[in-house]
């Protein structure tokens, strides 16, 4: 029987247990049970990937909460290093930006699409009409790419072992779309956690890892931005509105 009282993260709707070899992730009471499932889904696609990231053990209830139990992987997160050794931030960032190319260069073609997420935000943001019909023709126009996008990719997300090897974790938002939405969404995170030298930093490395022009990048922005409006304090609304 799994124990519920080695706490390893508490966030608004979920708390993150270990239990041994297993991580345990509880959603709260009422926590919609078909984004539970789809993240297990999800993480079962990005499995077959190969890429870095916990096997997903069982979907199930404790103590009657619905729960997604994984394997659990010993080591820190690049946000706590980051924090911990911060002369050695480029180093990090550098690791940060060569893991997410790594994840760009896959595919998962059952994955919902991108531009479908970013489309359903937009309609749902408190923006007046004629700004969400501009960002829907603006949406229309965009390249239309399938490449694997993590939807949440910040330092927190991913975990460094013992060994030196990365591995993707938290893998609820992941979608098929456009590398360069994906750059935006992450850097837009680092803006909205107060990390902006951070931020351009971020952006320099990926074009320069990438290959990708900035200004494919900031074309991205204005949508981007749009959608995260739906969740976000009135401080980081005030920037996203900056962007559009």
């Amino acid at each position: 029987m799994m124990k519920l009282d080695r706490i390893i993260a508490v966030r608004n709707t979920k708390t993150v247990y270990r239990d041994s070899d297993k991580c345990i992730k509880s959603f709260i009471s009422g926590y919609s049970k078909t984004d539970i499932l789809n993240e297990a889904y999800n993480l079962a696609m990005i499995e077959e990937t190969g890429l870095n990231t916990p096997e997903l053990i069982e979907v199930t209830r404790i103590d009657g909460k619905w729960s997604i139990v994984t394997e659990f992987i010993k080591g820190k997160t690049l946000s706590q290093l980051m924090k911990e050794f911060p002369d050695k931030k480029d180093e990090y960032l550098k690791l940060f930006v060569e893991t997410q190319i790594t994840i760009h260069e896959k595919s998962c073609p059952a994955l919902i699409k991108q531009r479908d997420i970013l489309n359903r935000n937009i309609i749902q943001c408190e923006l007046d009409a004629n700004t969400r019909y501009d960002l829907y023709n603006r949406l229309e126009r965009m390249p239309r790419h399938t490449k694997l996008c993590h939807g949440d990719f910040c330092p927190s997300n991913i975990i460094i072992d013992d060994e030196g090897i990365s591995h993707v974790i938290d893998w609820s938002h992941a979608a098929q779309g456009n590398a360069s939405a994906d750059a935006a969404e992450t850097y837009l995170m680092f803006w909205m956690n107060g990390d902006i030298s951070g931020a351009q930093r971020y952006l320099d490395l990926f074009c320069e890892l990438s290959g990708i022009d900035k200004e494919y990048i900031i074309e991205w922005m204005p949508l981007v931005a749009a959608a995260k409006t739906l969740k976000c304090n009135e401080k980081q609304k005030e920037f996203l509105l900056s962007w559009i």
